[in-house]
């Protein structure tokens, strides 16, 4: 079946088996590998990209059920200014800053997460952060440096 969408701000179209998921589509087709594959049950969150608008997990749409919509993936957060140096969403930039990080494996799925949360709640409690990201699993840091980040990321936030 063909597919055509837009993705990170640039038309992308291909032929694809209609079995085809997303987050597959996104890696093997288009080459965007910041989306990860963490479970192929969307248990763990890693594969979470903008769909319109909404954080979805990419593991859990087929590509042709994306047909017609903007998608944002990690690599489409960050932007190419003027001077040729590229700027960090503030999302990123925060993870950086509060070390939310340390594999990286779950980062893009939490980074877009996260971003989606602050899109629906600017200022969330930290416990409303921790709500929020409840569906996206880290092996590594216990979720304290991810949420002191998501908090930076909204100017301070309620800590």
């Amino acid at each position: 079946m063909h597919v055509e969408m837009t993705v990170n701000g640039q038309v992308r179209s291909a032929d694809v088996e209609p079995r085809t998921l997303l987050v597959h589509f996104l890696r093997d087709d288009l080459g965007l590998t910041g989306t990860n594959i963490g479970c192929d049950t969307s248990s763990c969150g890693a594969c979470t990209i903008h769909v319109g608008g909404e954080s979805v997990k990419a593991c859990t749409v087929l590509a042709v059920q994306a047909r017609g919509q903007e998608l944002t993936t990690i690599e489409g957060m960050a932007t190419n200014g003027s001077d040729g140096d590229v700027a960090l969403h503030p999302m990123q930039q925060a993870f950086m800053e509060c070390h939310g990080l340390q594999c990286g494996y779950c980062t893009p799925g939490m980074v877009m997460a996260a971003t989606s949360l602050l899109n629906e709640n600017p200022d969330p409690t930290e416990a409303e952060v921790r709500e929020g990201l409840e569906g996206n699993l880290c092996r590594c840091t216990g979720y304290h440096n991810i949420v002191k980040s998501v908090l930076q990321a909204a100017g301070g936030g309620n800590q």
